[in-house]
């Protein structure tokens, strides 16, 4: 009976963070201009296979110009994808492509709270029960990591890969002093798998983890060599094999090298803007972990197991911040990992032996962070939740047009980059049927709808008789930009709807209403700004 009720709370805990990650797929359903490539190839793999017929109809070749990235992890999340979709779509539960692109978000939540929870399963293990309940709270009330787990970055097409090497490098008994070598020889062979495929940073983090695994003498420095060699060769066999054909390069493509190549020796990263060296430190990693940044301090003085693995993370990003350009994904392996030393220290908070006063107080102080946790992530989700207009004025599009047939829409960049995905192009092809799924009625298929994003068109190009445009999604500033002066003041064309979007947070301060007794009235307020950011137009 003790082992039914130890092994509901196992799953209670599980449950906690995929109901999180899931939370934030279904509230935020839209995606931005970096989950593009990996969205676009995942789309493109399910519904024109990967046929070398197929690649013609490719995103990435009628929109050259992408940085090259690995198809491998987009290839296998349309495959892990399709029973889900299958599934739902025997019971009516999808009625377009933009419903795939929800399941298509969840499996890959999904495979990334796996990882989380083989990680949670392996800190039972070693550090116990509290440490593992402890350690699924602060990851379920914070924001970035559930936040992201379902969207299609690279980065997160890799957390996986780390969080198992974790795993593996904690799973030991409490009286063995290291792993076993055929679990470090896995976790080294899943990160440089992870690093030559998806992100090459990684590899900053592979060496003073290999430095480690030597100090701490868990493998000689023999095996450690032809584990990391056979790994890479390997690993780098693969991507280079796979990519070169779907990228149809004239030589050898080893998409990782070059990113490598083109962003950090060719300078090319800056471009997106530079950041001080402190920057990782001093505002990303409190962002990321919120309450458990000091409480992951605390838990690297108060245990020494979790000591090494903090400063491999450390090291790592000591070494991410040489960088001139950051960001907080480029980081984002170190959560879990500082998430461990951050249990720990709430663990021993909460065990110390003082007066009952005290430990009390230390409980309180335990909770209370995870209340601020809950807070700010219920706030930041808030933000999450109005920040993708261009999903919303797309979807918006095909709804208020639902029965034309003849439709050819200009979307601008501004609605491209922030959710006008493949996916919300429902009345154009591919359509459902090419999965041999059965389709909703109210999807027509002999529509002729062009979705064009062609980018560097002036409004004068697509307001011209000539251009064949019959609506546009035009963006908005807070004054009516020239570019939406031009279609307002031409006759020929009208305003249909505006789409709204976070823009920033306002404090309103308390003041006394002459006789209102309301403490509300009082107090100050923190308040959401939203502005026009998209205007959806038409031909009249």
């Amino acid at each position: 009976m003790k082992s039914v009720h130890k092994h509901g709370k196992k799953t209670q805990m599980d449950a906690l963070i995929i109901s999180s990650a899931f939370l934030h797929v279904f509230l935020s359903p839209y995606t931005k201009v970096e989950e593009s490539f990996n969205l676009h190839a995942t789309h493109d793999t399910l519904f024109y296979g990967i046929k070398n017929s197929a690649l013609e109809n490719y995103d990435h070749f009628i929109f050259p110009g992408a940085v090259p990235r690995s198809f491998l992890g987009s290839i296998v999340l349309a495959k892990l994808s399709w029973p889900l979709i299958y599934t739902l779509n025997t019971y009516d539960l999808i009625s377009s492509k933009a419903d795939v692109q929800l399941c298509i978000r969840l499996t890959l939540a999904s495979i990334n709270v796996l990882s989380l929870c083989i990680l949670r399963r392996a800190i039972k293990k070693q550090f116990g029960f509290s440490t593992a309940m402890i350690f699924v709270l602060l990851t379920s009330t914070q924001f970035h990591l559930p936040f992201w787990m379902g969207r299609t970055l690279p980065n997160m097409f890799a957390l996986p890969f780390v969080n198992v090497a974790y795993a593996l490098l904690i799973s030991r008994q409490h009286y063995y002093y290291r792993p076993k070598p055929l679990n470090v020889k896995a976790a080294l062979s899943l990160l440089i798998f992870a690093a030559v495929v998806f992100r090459i940073e990684l590899a900053l983090l592979l060496a003073p983890l290999a430095l480690q695994v030597l100090y701490n003498r868990w493998l000689s420095f023999g095996r450690l060599v032809k584990t990391c060699l056979v790994s890479g060769i390997l690993s780098i066999c693969i991507t280079t094999l796979l990519d070169t054909r779907f990228w149809r390069s004239p030589t050898p493509l080893w998409p990782e090298l070059h990113s490598l190549l083109f962003n950090v020796l060719g300078g090319n990263a800056s471009q997106w803007g530079t950041l001080p060296a402190h920057t990782y430190f001093t505002s990303f990693l409190p962002k990321l972990l919120l309450t458990a940044f000091p409480l992951s301090i605390l838990g690297f003085f108060i245990d020494s197991r979790v000591r090494g693995f903090l400063v491999t993370a450390i090291l790592f990003i000591s070494g991410m911040s040489i960088l001139g350009h950051k960001e907080w994904r480029f980081i984002i392996y170190c959560v879990p990992i500082a998430n461990i030393a951050a249990a720990r220290g709430c663990v021993w908070l909460i065990h110390q032996r003082a007066h009952p006063l005290l430990r009390k107080l230390f409980f309180l102080f335990v909770l209370g962070c995870i209340t601020v946790n809950l807070s700010l992530s219920a706030v930041l989700t808030q933000v999450s939740m109005h920040n993708y207009p261009g999903g919303v004025a797309l979807s918006r599009f095909n709804e208020i047009y639902s029965n034309k047939d003849e439709v050819h829409v200009h979307i601008s960049n501004l609605a491209a980059q922030t959710g006008a995905s493949l996916f919300l192009q429902v009345h154009s092809p591919p359509y459902l049927s090419s999965l041999s799924l059965r389709t909703n009625t109210n999807i027509k298929v002999n529509h002729n709808w062009v979705y064009n994003k062609t980018e560097n068109l002036s409004p004068v190009e697509i307001t011209s008789p000539k251009s064949g445009f019959t609506h546009a999604i035009v963006e908005v500033e807070d004054e009516p930009t020239q570019q939406l002066k031009v279609f307002l003041t031409n006759s020929n064309w009208r305003k249909v709807e505006c789409i709204s979007a976070f823009d920033r947070f306002r404090v309103r301060r308390g003041k006394s209403v002459e006789g209102s007794t309301n403490i509300w009235d009082w107090i100050p307020r923190l308040e959401f700004v939203y502005t026009e950011k998209l205007c959806i137009v038409e031909r009249i």
